[in-house]
């Protein structure tokens, strides 16, 4: 029973580290407020080296419809607007020399309903991925047969495997419920 317990619990951070992916890619997908996450994983250069954007700046949300950047070198302000120009996030950045700005224009009801076809596409996403964890516990589990672990245990083994499959799936079904709500809230 022990090496059950020593999968069960693998089985269960590992789907602790797919749920905060799942968080991580969802934080991404903005809901016309203005969140420092959404500039997450923007590159820029910095002395002929790739750095995160906020490796060069100051970043804030002085309110929910705008995100101001100030670098830390002002000679930065042209490849940090560059960056963000190049980025798939559709933003127009706008300086004053000093700070850049990002205005966060509302989101049109179609716009939203883009979104949330996103959110549910990271949401399969992560269903798939604990689905998988717990097919690899299971793999797992039953060779546990050939090594003298009695069927019975394997097969509640398998039963506290599944309880926790369908406590993630049951997290993962609330994130989506919140972020749709997000989302679709003017």
């Amino acid at each position: 029973m022990e090496e059950i317990e020593l999968y069960l619990e693998d089985a269960r951070d590992t789907m602790e580290k797919a749920l905060k992916h799942l968080n991580i890619e969802l934080s991404k997908i903005r809901a016309g407020k203005a969140s420092t996450a959404m500039l997450d994983g923007l590159q820029v250069e910095y002395y002929g080296v790739n750095s995160p954007i906020n490796n060069v700046a100051s970043i804030t949300t002085p309110d929910a419809r705008t995100i101001s950047i100030k670098p830390f070198e002002k000679k930065m302000i042209a490849e940090i607007e560059k960056s963000i120009r190049n980025s798939n996030l559709g933003l127009s950045p706008t300086n004053d020399g000093e700070n850049i700005r990002l205005n966060i224009p509302p989101l049109t009801e179609e716009r939203r309903r883009d979104l949330v076809k996103k959110v549910r596409q990271e949401i399969e996403v992560g269903k798939v991925n604990i689905r998988n964890i717990r097919k690899d516990t299971n793999e797992d589990i039953r060779k546990l047969t050939k090594e003298g672990v009695s069927e019975d245990d394997v097969k509640k083994g398998e039963e506290r495997v599944q309880k926790l499959t369908d406590s993630f799936i049951a997290k993962i079904d609330s994130i989506f419920v919140a972020k749709e709500q997000d989302i679709m809230s003017v």
